[in-house]
């Protein structure tokens, strides 16, 4: 379970975060949605630690997220496809991950297995495609064997074989008791598979339930997001 309390945070004099609480169950598939500059990434960051918040407090399982002294066991997290050297193997990379947290390095290979990049595991990641990268990044969020996973756009890059795969493991993981919460723009997947939404408008959360409760009598979530983000009518407009 993560708990985020007052959670608040500024960048260059703007804030991103005005004080944001939520609780985010165990067993559940928590979707995050908004424009792009709404704060969805950064409560991600904040709640893995990533990012320090200026002011608020988050608890994952009770506890602070620098408090745990094997963080990867407790926590994953892939929040940028952009996130490895890009001269390691994906193989090195989970290795030092799993060497990181203490966990035998056989556990790299059985992630290589199970997200599909055995085939090419010891080429370079910098000439993996993004779909290629996104499997990776998984895989490194699940390393530890966490409770806890945060995703942020997990989907992009992926194709058709990709999603569906992607889809049934996001299932799979919140229905083995473990606390979901996943950034992301594609609704129609997210009308689909989500246990709870939360939309998210400039650093506050504007609206949380099932999918049925936030879409109440709008056609479908996306009808309901331009409803509930009046920005969405304002196409050209991006937070800064």
């Amino acid at each position: 379970m993560i708990e985020v309390a007052g959670l608040t945070k500024a960048f260059r004099g703007r804030e991103v975060l005005r004080g944001l609480d939520h609780t985010f169950a165990d067993g559940r598939l928590t979707y995050l949605l908004g424009l792009n500059g709404a704060g969805k990434s950064t409560l991600l960051r904040c709640i893995g630690g990533v990012t320090r918040p200026d002011a608020g407090a988050v608890r994952i399982d009770g506890r602070a997220p620098a408090a745990f002294e094997a963080p990867v066991r407790h926590l994953g997290m892939h929040l940028s496809a952009d996130a490895f050297t890009p001269g390691h193997s994906a193989r090195r990379h989970l290795r030092w991950l799993a060497a990181l947290g203490g966990i035998p390095v056989g556990r790299a290979d059985a992630l290589l297995d199970e997200v599909g990049l055995a085939a090419v595991a010891d080429r370079p990641v910098g000439g993996f495609s993004l779909g290629m990268r996104q499997r990776l990044g998984i895989a490194s969020a699940l390393v530890g064997n966490p409770r806890t996973l945060l995703l942020d756009e997990p989907l992009n890059g992926l194709d058709v074989a990709g999603v569906l795969w992607m889809r049934g493991r996001l299932r799979q993981w919140a229905d083995e008791g473990r606390c979901m919460v996943v950034a992301s723009h594609a609704l129609a997947e997210v009308e689909r598979t989500a246990d709870e939404v939360v939309m998210i408008e400039d650093g506050r959360i504007v609206t949380a339930g099932t999918v049925a409760g936030v879409r109440g009598s709008h056609t479908d979530l996306e009808e309901a997001f331009a409803t509930h983000v009046p920005r969405v009518a304002l196409g050209h407009a991006v937070a800064g």
